[in-house]
């Protein structure tokens, strides 16, 4: 019952589905764990909520006869479209997808099998997802197929070996040991002389014991698996060092030791500089916090009501920058804005909890998800703040109430963003706006774009489109 009535609230709450539709997937609920139970799987349904820029997670199953594939539960979760895309897939067009490879919420690999759920006008309502863990599964695979090569690979090695022609591994960047079951050296290549008198400071020798020369091998060496693949350090360099056992026929071990130190100190520098750039990013965006708690300081103090306005235009301009920052760092990526959340920020601000002289304004957003660079980012602030601004203070005047919708997209290489309201209309006669004028400076200049603005059968509407380089 409980279950039933959380599936209820969270319909109501994040979805536009009726009741009708809501007693509909409640029916379906109710057969969940049989559906688990019977294939040792976890079973979830998935329904849109109201913008469609996401899934909701409003029921599910747990299997009894196998593992979870989950250590938590997720209803009351979003999935979003870069992890599930085949969800998403039907629930824009209604086809099933059978065995699709996702990613959960917990980083787990599963094999995911989706159906849509129909209301009573055909129309989809939810998904209806099966889902079972294949990480072990992807995991052996992929130890046999480097097994398969490995195996392939090596018995034109013993070929090479056995007629007096070791072509392969004399080419080979690898350090290659070929070694018996008690650890002596049976073989090994010119980069294996190298690497041994460069650790040890002598020759490599056959019938020596590798231990001799790599101590820190014992372990790999007498590890049960046939397969081995870890990574050591040796005097301060980083080695990849790769074990196979070749079985009780070949009698032998190959020890192949990869140089991975310059490899792993690019690693190591570009987690220093992400480290660096977002820490200059939380700084500038604390420096814009400063700015504009120094201009609220001061409209405080008192200001004319002619200077009040232009106060609280900068101040908007330099908060809207600053949600940019704000963005930035709450994502993994040092560098890239998602359009959407920026958008929703500085129109939330400015609509919500602004000026607004007390009318009532509604604001919505439509566009799908999409990111861009910092440096357009901040230019897009700026304009999105300056259209947004130009609404409030022009389109409503003698009104009580109106709405604004802001919205965009991508055509044949370029973003577009648009800005409608349902105010008294644009007037070109009208005195040059400073508002304007740096949305047209930053289009053109900063975006290599065009901008443009007119009325429209209900109000105004503004345009803004450039081009996206592929970076």
């Amino acid at each position: 019952m409980e279950n039933i009535l959380l599936l209820e609230y969270l319909c109501q709450e994040h979805t536009n589905l009726t009741d009708e539709e809501i007693r509909t997937i409640e029916d379906i609920s109710r057969n969940l764990p049989l559906i688990a139970d019977l294939n040792q799987a976890n079973v979830f349904i998935d329904c849109p909520t109201k913008e469609g820029k996401y899934a909701i997670v409003v029921a599910e199953a747990v299997p009894t006869t196998a593992k979870s594939v989950y250590k938590n539960p997720v209803v009351g979760k979003f999935a979003y479209e870069s992890f599930e895309p085949a969800v998403f897939f039907t629930l824009r067009t209604g086809k099933n997808m059978f065995l699709n490879r996702a990613l959960t919420q917990e980083g787990r690999t599963v094999e995911q099998s989706v159906v849509p759920i129909k209301g009573v006008h055909n129309q989809v309502i939810g998904t209806l997802i099966m889902e079972k863990d294949i990480s072990e599964k992807l995991y052996h695979q992929d130890k046999m197929k480097a097994l398969s090569e490995a195996t392939e690979t090596l018995s034109e090695i013993l070929i090479g070996m056995t007629t007096d022609r070791p072509i392969i591994p004399e080419v080979i960047e690898e350090a290659l040991f070929f070694i018996d079951p008690q650890g002596s050296i049976l073989y090994y290549n010119p980069a294996a002389i190298n690497l041994v008198s460069e650790v040890c400071s002598t020759d490599c020798t056959f019938g020596a014991q590798i231990e001799t020369y790599f101590p820190c091998l014992k372990d790999v060496f007498y590890s049960p698996e046939e397969l081995l693949v870890t990574e050591l350090e040796i005097l301060r360099k980083s080695f990849q060092v790769k074990k196979i056992s070749l079985g009780q026929k070949a009698e032998g071990t190959f020890i192949i030791f990869r140089d991975m130190t310059e490899l792993r100190e690019k690693e190591r520098e570009l987690v220093l500089k992400s480290v660096a750039i977002r820490e200059i990013h939380h700084r500038v965006k604390n420096n814009l916090q400063t700015v504009a708690s120094l201009l609220r300081l001061q409209m405080r103090k008192g200001v004319s009501e002619d200077s009040k306005v232009h106060f609280i235009e900068s101040l908007n301009r330099v908060l809207s920058i600053a949600h940019v920052y704000e963005i930035i760092l709450s994502n993994s990526s040092v560098d890239d804005v998602e359009i959407y959340s920026l958008i929703e920020k500085i129109g939330n601000m400015l609509v919500y909890s602004g000026d607004v002289e007390h009318k009532d304004i509604k604001i919505k957003y439509s566009g799908p998800i999409l990111t861009v660079k910092s440096n357009k980012a901040v230019s897009m602030a700026l304009i999105i703040n300056e259209l947004i601004q130009n609404c409030m203070k022009h389109a409503f005047v003698g009104r009580a109430k109106g709405s604004i919708e802001v919205s965009f997209g991508v055509t044949k290489g370029s973003l577009f963003l648009s800005v409608t309201d349902d105010g008294v209309g644009y007037n070109a006669a009208a005195i040059p706006s400073l508002g304007l004028d740096i949305v047209k400076m930053m289009t053109e200049h900063d975006l290599s774009g065009k901008f443009s603005i007119r009325s429209n059968d209900v109000g105004t509407i503004a345009s803004v489109k450039f081009p996206i380089e592929r970076e």
